[in-house]
């Protein structure tokens, strides 16, 4: 990189930072003073001033002849991780000249504290955080953005052998735990060094949450077999609750040594193994995620709240992941801590079996049969999501609905079936004197067979509204607590925006909305727009093509490619000091680096 800096072409000021959870925007006002083209675009890039080993390359925007507006993912500069610990400077380049470095403009001088943001994880004992401020004893206001991973320390006195005593115990434990942890990662590496055939790709689908296969691991699979592609493949099923029951020990060996096996891996859902195991390069990793597009955010895009996940954890294992749209892609992108151009709009699989029309008419005949209640009624499906941390609190507060003005709002059109999320522990009670007209069918095991025969779906933050949306129906939102829901869980994009229907907060104001049909129908269709780039029934032959045949688009792959390139190009990059060039010896770069650290 040719430093151009002395020759003071052109000055950046960072005008303003703004952050929109994860996302980091830093504004840039360009004054030009020398002979330089300007036509051509910057490039910007922070780089770590006391190391000078890493460095990330923002996306720059031109918002105007002179301002740039300057993007980066904290959670993913390029590579799937987290932007390093670090000092970092933000460099003006144009193509292989380095032109100026970045200085505070003196109105925000001030307000940089404020502009700092601070994440925690691990149980809120850890943190991340990014820090702004100027270079002191510097006379244009360097600016310096600090970005540090750190642990919670003991600061209280008179507690030090209550500390170290516990210590000791929590020791024992961690050592015992942690020794299965190594026992298991030994197996690994053992199963993954044996002879492996090139000439078979190995393909397993793994999930810890279930069983048996279900959801867009199923659909996958069975599509396989019907393609008599199991027989081009090897393909192996590794099934098992361990999420939420202990295994054996077999059970332990036999998944590691799957994994170690396996060239693909498909899994739907976290993987908490992952969070621990890392897997061999050659291993690929494709997240078939469970849920379409809600509202809830989740993985890194709720950094900062209780449990979101490490800087390293099993997100980054994934090579790609799929989405139903190519607009939406950046909502699982930021979930997963990775670039956008690696979410694939292939659609989701168990969308194939959900859209046959066959399907849909066998299933609705099974319905009316099973649920007398509702032939010849217009079906509303009450689908909220739990509230709560976790499976074991979870809960829905059923006294907040008026079960007696619900029941005269049906009149004699419609019914009322009741499904909340499975994890829902508090039991509804339906009083005798309501049960012509209201059922609860928490038990049924498919909700999106229920799609079929209802009229009305009533939720609030459920990412169930994805495949009812096909439907072509009406929808409402009771969002009673949605600025708690907000802050505990977060949302990825703006809710009432969002909501492809009417939203009430009160549930008087949702029987007055029912009452006069108020539903806002007009937003289904552009809910389905801009989620869907396909509605048919070949998202799992996609997936295989794309991902095992070798077919992805062409467009897909150059995308892809031009993400890796940037990084390749970026991380090869100098920006060391022209005193400090590759004939210097190691004595005088360790004298460099200590100054800059004092």
């Amino acid at each position: 990189m040719k430093s151009l800096v002395d020759q003071k072409l052109l000055t950046a000021s960072v005008t303003n930072v703004m952050w929109e959870r994860i996302h980091l925007s830093i504004e840039v006002k360009i004054t030009y003073e020398g002979d330089i083209d300007q036509e051509k675009p910057l490039d910007f890039y922070a780089v770590d001033l006391v190391e000078f080993l890493n460095q990330v390359h923002f996306r720059a925007e031109r918002t105007a002849k002179d301002r740039y507006l300057l993007r980066i993912n904290i959670t993913s500069a390029g590579n799937n991780r987290c932007i390093p610990s670090g000092v970092y400077g933000i460099f003006v380049c144009q193509g292989d000249q380095k032109l100026a470095e970045c200085v505070a403009d003196t109105c925000i001088i001030d307000e940089m504290g404020n502009m700092s943001r601070s994440f925690l994880y691990g149980a809120q004992k850890k943190v991340y955080s990014v820090n702004f401020y100027i270079e002191e004893g510097s006379e244009n206001f360097p600016f310096r953005m600090s970005v540090l991973s750190a642990s919670q320390n003991n600061m209280e006195f008179g507690q030090r052998a209550r500390f170290f005593a516990g210590l000791h115990i929590w020791g024992n434990f961690r050592k015992a735990f942690l020794s299965s942890r190594q026992f298991l990662k030994r197996c690994y590496a053992m199963y993954a060094r044996k002879k492996h055939d090139p000439n078979v790709t190995t393909i397993l689908f793994l999930t810890e949450h279930n069983d048996e296969l279900t959801s867009n691991l199923k659909a996958v699979y069975d599509r396989m077999v019907e393609r008599g592609l199991d027989k081009q493949f090897r393909i192996l099923i590794n099934a098992r609750a361990a999420a939420a029951r202990s295994q054996s020990k077999i059970s332990w060996i036999r998944a590691v040594r799957d994994m170690a096996r396996s060239d693909i891996i498909f899994v739907d859902d976290h993987v908490g193994t992952f969070d621990w195991l890392k897997l061999t390069d050659r291993t690929m990793v494709i997240q078939l995620w469970h849920a379409g597009a809600g509202f809830k955010s989740s993985g890194y895009s709720r950094w900062g709240h209780l449990g979101c996940p490490a800087p390293i954890s099993s997100h980054r294992q994934y090579t790609y992941g799929i989405a139903g749209s190519k607009n939406i892609a950046p909502f699982f992108s930021e979930v997963w801590g990775m670039s956008d151009e690696l979410v694939l709009p292939t659609g989701m699989p168990r969308m194939d079996e959900y859209l046959d029309k066959e399907r849909q008419r066998r299933k609705t005949e099974e319905l009316y049969q099973q649920f007398p209640i509702c032939k010849g009624k217009k079906v509303m499906l009450f689908a909220p999501t739990y509230r709560g941390m976790n499976q074991s609190t979870a809960y829905y507060p059923y006294e907040l609905i008026d079960f007696e003005r619900l029941y005269r709002e049906c009149g004699d059109e419609y019914v009322v079936l009741f499904k909340v999320h499975p994890w829902v522990n508090n039991t509804l009670t339906i009083e005798k004197k309501y049960r012509d007209k209201f059922l609860d069918v928490k038990n049924y095991p498919d909700i999106n067979d229920l799609f079929y025969i209802t009229d009305l779906l009533i939720t609030d933050y459920s990412s169930n509204i994805f495949e009812y949306s096909l439907m072509k129906k009406p929808m409402m939102f009771f969002a009673y607590d949605k600025v708690q829901y907000s802050f505990s869980r977060g949302f990825h994009r703006d809710y009432e925006e969002s909501a492809p229907g009417k939203v009430c907060y009160t549930f008087d104001a949702l029987m007055d909305a029912f009452a006069a049909r108020d539903f806002e129908f007009e937003k289904v269709q552009e809910y389905i727009d801009h989620h869907f780039d396909y509605i048919d029934s070949g998202a799992s032959d996609r997936v295989i093509n794309w991902f095992l045949l070798g077919e992805m688009p062409k467009q897909f792959q150059d995308e892809i490619a031009a993400v890796r390139e940037d990084w390749k190009r970026t991380s090869s990059l100098d920006f060391l000091p022209e005193h400090i060039g590759e004939k210097t010896d190691v004595r005088m770069l360790a004298n460099y680096l200590e100054e800059k650290e004092e």
